[in-house]
């Protein structure tokens, strides 16, 4: 008998649009010789399961199921395909440990540490690995630019602090250009807003994941912004606006030093499935 997997995507913020992407690449790779695919839009307006012909059938929140045609549909395991609140911030994943429904992904504590960007980095930093230095700012409390901010070494990265998919976020080459409006266009996406000095070098991202209880390291992705952009941002990484080189031509000594970094990273923040 095939499984029955929900692959839930949307989610209540800005990167929805991506979940979807994401969605329907998952779904395409999904054997469907061994798994029922049900895909499970979740926004703040409900949650719902659209059929063939466009009616929506509403998710049952009591017991995560739902119920058409006088049949009760209950899942064998979520699979979670959204970027951002709730799928990525440990929401999705408490609700489904109350129901002891397994998903795909890390847990509720993890998750919910790792969409904190300056947790994040203050966790990591304990752990060994080294980090930017970075100073966290609060909306309510904000009351412009202070000596806290201009002793950071320029260039910073400005970022809502809990924000994904570079929505929000800013490149500030010296305070006075335009640092304010950079912190202000944060603050419209998060409450909290992290302004990052920036490391200057070449930028990687590695997946990770455990199989057979050792962590592996997939190759990695050398990342190169397009020349006419200050850094990777949204439109470089979903439309096409910058270069992504696999495997990254690396020597031996910095594929060492990542690879350690990068599974020194999955063991401290206890992370489960595959990560990046």
């Amino acid at each position: 008998m095939k499984k029955k997997i929900a692959l839930v995507t949307g989610g209540y913020t800005g990167e929805s649009v991506i979940s979807y992407q994401s969605a329907e690449t998952i779904n395409k790779h999904l054997d469907k010789d061994l798994y029922d695919v049900y895909t499970i839009d979740i926004q703040k307006e409900g949650w719902w399961f659209t059929l063939a012909d466009g009616q929506k059938i509403e998710v049952d929140k009591n017991d995560f199921s739902l119920t058409t045609e006088g049949r009760k549909i209950v899942f064998d395991l979520v699979f979670i395909g959204m970027h951002g609140s709730p799928g990525e911030d440990g929401r999705l994943q408490g609700y489904f440990d109350l129901l002891k429904i397994p998903y795909t992904g890390c847990d509720a504590a993890t998750s919910a540490l790792t969409m904190n960007k300056r947790f994040t980095v203050a966790v990591a930093g304990m752990g060994g690995i080294a980090v930017a230095r970075s100073v966290l700012l609060f909306k309510k409390q904000y009351k412009g630019v202070n000596e806290q901010l201009l002793q950071l070494q320029f260039p910073v990265f400005i970022k809502p602090n809990s924000g994904g998919s570079s929505i929000g976020m800013s490149k500030i080459n010296r305070p006075e250009d335009g640092l304010e409006e950079a912190i202000q266009k944060a603050f419209r996406e998060d409450e909290q807003v992290l302004v990052e000095e920036m490391i200057t070098g070449r930028e990687f991202t590695v997946g990770v994941y455990r199989a057979n209880g050792e962590i592996k390291v997939l190759p990695f992705t050398e990342i190169k912004a397009d020349v006419n952009k200050p850094f990777f941002d949204f439109e470089s990484k979903y439309h096409s606006k910058g270069l992504e080189i696999t495997p990254a031509d690396v020597d031996e000594k910095i594929l060492k030093n990542v690879s350690e970094a990068a599974q020194k990273v999955y063991r401290i923040f206890n992370c489960g499935g595959v990560i990046r």
